[in-house]
């Protein structure tokens, strides 16, 4: 058994524990964790295909009492939930309103604007010569291109950053003034995250949902507010604010980590980088393995609806079940040498965006575009990338975060 557990923030200070991850697929691969601050316990799933059945069942593992490991109250989740914490028919309607946007065919329709916004970003961080990756490159890019699909001015962008930041990074002190183990955050406990920055996020969505109400906008906002979803139930106010922020902070904090992380990944496997430059059609593929090498977001929790026997443990009704997507990630039983980057790997049936089941990560395809559009560009330019200095990592086992990357490049 591990001596090291994964309810302990500190065990992530340093990036993703890997050799924990292998440790406890190989020892354990459904174990418990007791936690610290307050919380229950959780039960943990580490294998790939045990991850899957999870996923797919929502009957027995359902979403409906929230999907971060924080228990909440039932005045909590009525008010906090939003479509990432709900399952069954208001799930499908919720979906079903926010996935035209999200389609392959649709999201195309964007390279143009992606491939001339993807130059801008380098050509203003490449100058520098030396700079932050995490701030000049992989945070600016996502939020410009959310900023696009939602019709927002390029001004509100500093503060979309912020909020997601403090939201996202809500057990970081350096990220957040108020964590969520403080006594004063329980003023806060009907807001995402408890955290006051959802306040602001749900007064700037109010904002936009005024000036765009009743017309005929085309952006994912107007659909939201001008469209009733397929079980007849138009949006109510706390539907709109609480599927707004997710759209915010989801919408680009996986994205920018992804870029981070393979940005980082690429350094350390340079190899790769003089793969793909002399192989540039495989860039698309390639991007597969950096979606499952990077791993951004750690775990996704599910919760028991009744008593069960789930590898070889028996999981009481009520109880958090956690599926760890970065150690499935990993599975040497799925992926073949899983600790190497390596851009031909084929079949690549990763599960960064889940895998199956009701919760397949709606905003794939644009993730996908991104991806390409970035690294086709940065592998077309640069001879070699270095860091300058550490990197420092978000303190959470949940987003797989970086803080700042500083680096050096020197251009082909």
């Amino acid at each position: 058994m591990a001596t090291r557990s994964l309810a302990d923030l500190d065990v992530f200070d340093n990036g993703a524990p890997w050799d924990l991850f292998a440790e406890l697929r190989e020892k354990e691969p459904v174990n418990w964790s007791d936690e610290t601050d307050g919380g229950s316990g959780f039960w943990s799933v580490m294998r790939y295909h045990d991850i899957v059945k999870v996923l797919r069942d929502p009957e027995t593992f359902t979403s409906n009492h929230f999907t971060n490991l924080e228990e909440l109250e039932p005045d909590q989740e009525a008010a906090r939930r939003s479509l990432l914490d709900s399952d069954g028919t208001r799930h499908r309607a919720l979906r079903r309103l926010l996935q035209n946007d999200f389609t392959p065919n649709n999201v195309a329709k964007y390279e143009t604007f992606l491939r001339g916004l993807t130059a801008t970003t380098l050509d203003n961080a490449f100058a520098k010569g030396e700079f932050d990756f995490l701030h000049e490159v992989a945070a600016d890019y996502p939020i410009r291109v959310l900023a696009r699909l939602l019709e927002i001015p390029d001004t509100d962008i500093e503060n979309i950053i912020r909020w997601g930041n403090a939201m996202i990074g809500s057990s970081d002190p350096s990220l957040t003034q108020l964590l969520p183990t403080d006594p004063a955050s329980e003023e806060y406990r009907l807001v995402p995250f408890k955290s006051p920055a959802a306040l602001e996020v749900f007064a700037y969505g109010d904002e936009l949902k005024r000036q765009r109400l009743g017309r005929n906008g085309t952006d994912i906002i107007s659909t939201m507010i001008n469209t009733v979803p397929m079980d007849g139930k138009p949006l109510s106010d706390q539907e709109y604010h609480t599927n707004f922020l997710l759209l915010i902070v989801a919408g680009h904090e996986t994205t920018r980590q992804t870029i981070a992380h393979t940005m980082n990944n690429l350094i350390n496997n340079p190899q790769v980088i003089s793969y793909l430059q002399e192989n540039p059609q495989d860039i698309p593929w390639a991007v597969e393995e950096f979606l499952r090498y990077a791993s951004p977001i750690y775990h996704f929790r599910r919760t028991a609806t009744k008593d069960v026997e789930f590898g070889g443990k028996q999981i009481k009704e009520g109880q958090k079940v956690v599926t760890w997507f970065a150690s499935g990630n990993r599975d040497p039983e799925i992926f073949k040498n899983p600790e190497s980057m390596d851009p031909t790997r084929m079949p690549n049936e990763h599960m960064t965006f889940g895998r199956g089941g009701p919760h397949m990560c709606l905003g794939n395809a644009l993730a996908r575009i991104e991806l390409i559009i970035m690294f086709e560009d940065i592998i077309g330019r640069i001879d070699k990338m270095e860091r300058t200095g550490p990197m420092d990592f978000v303190h959470s086992n949940f987003i797989h975060g970086i803080k700042s990357m500083p680096v050096k490049v020197t251009l082909r």
